[in-house]
């Protein structure tokens, strides 16, 4: 498989970014059409760059077994947001933040920014959640930079956010931004073509993407364990078993589901009937908050607190280089390689694709 080049990079990208500006309307999907392996997803970013950080003055104190309340505490805002943007600046390859973000971020086809309607799935099983210096960080950059009104930014998890408002009550959010808690949980029907054991070829997602009312999806995930089954390990491409019904991952051929839900529209972003390519992306940040982080879980308190963060725009890139060179090489927690090896090998891609040596590249 040849690696992506930045020749090549470019040209698909003025390519894609074409296409957007051609397509009147973003359409909803009406077939099984699957997303077409190794196409583009962000026109914008090099899909396989992923980005890391590690600094302790993101943290006052060590405390790794310390509650979500007191992590707050101890988090050092000014810090966090500095290192976000940095890692914002070498994601897009640019010095200026506010350029880096508006390389990310793109706007829907004939929306203005104002009317912009983003979903920022967030992990809320368990005790170990997004810190509000990192929630905020990302909402304060789509409202002040982007123009994105907070009353359509919507923070979610349909399995486990039934109780968000009131236990993970996040901290420094513009006025207006809703903690959407379960937002009326998975209960939609919609295709998920692609390589997993079906129950007809369908399964239940949050509304609210299934009927393209969001524009854009943020994913920002934990850094935990969980089954062997998908690698030891619950990030990015787990974290939507909180938009998607998890039932289906729990039974036999979970991976395959995993892969396969993270290969939807409704993820993705809508796609071509014919190509499978996507026509805009929906998807267009996955931020792996570790400032601490978890040898076990995928409940209790956190076992470790490395003070790192990492981003990237697609999902199975991001959590099979976190995990093998941060989880594994960094802190010790080997993943489970046949899995892991999946979430490339699933998306047709192979760790001589990746850059930089296949590792994660330092902010």
């Amino acid at each position: 498989m040849a690696r992506i080049s930045r020749r090549r990079f470019v040209k698909n990208t003025i390519i894609m970014g074409a296409a957007i500006t051609a397509f009147p309307a973003v359409l909803l999907r009406k077939g099984k059409a699957a997303w077409a392996q190794k196409t583009l997803v962000h026109p914008r970013v090099n899909n396989l760059r992923v980005i890391g950080i590690t600094d302790p003055t993101m943290t006052k104190a060590i405390e790794p077994r310390s509650s979500w309340a007191r992590q707050n505490e101890l988090v050092v805002t000014e810090v966090v947001w500095e290192n976000i943007d940095k890692l914002a600046c070498a994601l897009a390859e640019t010095r200026s933040p506010r350029e880096a973000w508006r390389t990310i971020f793109i706007k829907p086809p004939r929306k203005a920014w104002a009317s912009t309607v983003v979903a920022i799935k967030t992990n809320n099983i368990g005790q170990q959640h997004t810190r509000s210096a990192v929630m905020a960080k990302i909402v304060h950059t789509l409202a002040s930079i982007l123009g994105v009104k907070p009353f359509n930014i919507h923070i979610y998890d349909a399995c486990h956010g039934y109780n968000m408002g009131r236990y993970t009550p996040f901290a420094g959010l513009p006025e207006g931004c809703r903690i959407e808690g379960a937002w009326g949980g998975s209960k939609t029907l919609t295709a998920v073509p692609g390589p997993w054991k079906d129950t007809g070829g369908q399964s239940k997602c949050l509304r609210h993407l299934v009927d393209g009312s969001v524009d854009i999806l943020i994913n920002i995930a934990m850094c935990k364990a969980h089954s062997k089954r998908f690698g030891g390990f619950t990030m990015a491409m787990k974290n939507h078993f909180g938009t998607f019904s998890p039932r289906p991952g729990h039974q036999p051929g979970g991976l395959d589901y995993l892969i396969a839900i993270n290969q939807t529209p409704e993820i993705l972003g809508p796609m071509d009937q014919r190509t499978g390519k996507v026509l805009f992306p929906r998807q267009q940040l996955c931020l792996i908050d570790a400032l601490w982080a978890s040898k076990g879980g995928p409940g209790g308190n956190p076992s470790h607190q490395p003070n790192f963060l990492a981003m990237g725009v697609m999902a199975p890139v991001v959590d099979y280089l976190v995990a093998t060179k941060f989880r594994g090489e960094m802190m010790g927690w080997y993943p489970y390689m046949l899995a892991t090896r999946r979430m490339l090998t699933g998306f047709g891609y192979t760790e001589s694709d990746l850059p930089a040596g296949g590792n994660i590249i330092e902010a």
